[in-house]
């Protein structure tokens, strides 16, 4: 006597179509990241799920999925029968973010150090070094990025590091306009503040390395503060529309 499948059990064609888009939404969703993190997609802009699925070769389930995953990171704003756009902040929300910040990722930055290898150090010196090299803003963000995640790495609680990720992510423009004002005695000062943290890193000092990041946080949010035509509509150029053209290359 045969039996009939457990209700709910799935078979295996419906196992691989799940797998493949979760692959394309992923992919979708890898993408568009890129493009608002290096600014292509500016804060504001609306992001056409036709446009981007046609541009890809994906349907637009995945793209609607990988909309959903980047407004989980803190990337996107999707609303329910209109649309979705790249998150973008006021003057107001940004010193907000920027305050939880100075208070947050001290708290990353403490607990990852007691579990941080003598390698991941190294690794921030090289960093650090590479990022005293360098004049270019993308690849400055590229590598502060990389410097300030790598120092919370050791962090073991996961809620904290879920909040910093999404944070980051949120603030990327921000950045970006405060590395293009900084000039050269502010890239100077990051640099400094930089060596800080890594030589407080090194000696395991979590109290100076909490003291030195706290105060480099809002270092940039004060100056931030101090240019409100950064949080304009008009400079989030949020009107603009992300068509195929956004996503070439």
């Amino acid at each position: 006597m045969s039996r009939k499948p457990a209700t709910g059990s799935r078979t295996p064609g419906s196992s691989a179509s799940a797998s493949s888009a979760a692959v394309a939404s992923q992919r979708v969703a890898d993408h568009l990241r890129a493009a608002i993190l290096s600014g292509e997609l500016r804060p504001g802009a609306r992001i056409m799920q036709e446009q981007v699925a046609a541009q890809l070769g994906a349907s637009r389930l995945p793209v609607r999925e990988a909309l959903r995953i980047l407004a989980a990171e803190g990337l996107t704003v999707v609303k329910s029968n209109s649309g979705a756009w790249v998150s973008r902040m006021d003057m107001a929300e940004c010193e907000g973010v920027y305050k939880i910040r100075e208070r947050l990722e001290p708290l990353a930055l403490s607990e990852s150090i007691p579990h941080l290898t003598d390698e991941q150090v190294i690794e921030l010196e090289a960093i650090a070094r590479q990022i005293e090299l360098t004049t270019d803003v993308d690849r400055f963000l590229t590598l502060d990025r990389r410097l300030h995640l790598l120092t919370y790495a050791g962090c073991r609680v996961d809620q904290i590091t879920t909040m910093v990720d999404r944070f980051w992510n949120t603030t990327q423009h921000y950045r970006r306009a405060f590395a293009r004002l900084a000039g050269d005695s502010g890239w100077e000062l990051i640099h400094a503040e930089h060596r800080l943290i890594i030589e407080a890193i090194k000696r395991r000092d979590a109290v100076d390395a909490e003291r030195f990041l706290t105060g480099h946080i809002r270092r940039t949010r004060l100056e931030l503060a101090q240019h409100p035509e950064l949080f304009t509509e008009d400079d989030h150029d949020s009107h603009h529309t992300a068509d195929a053209a956004d996503f070439a290359g």
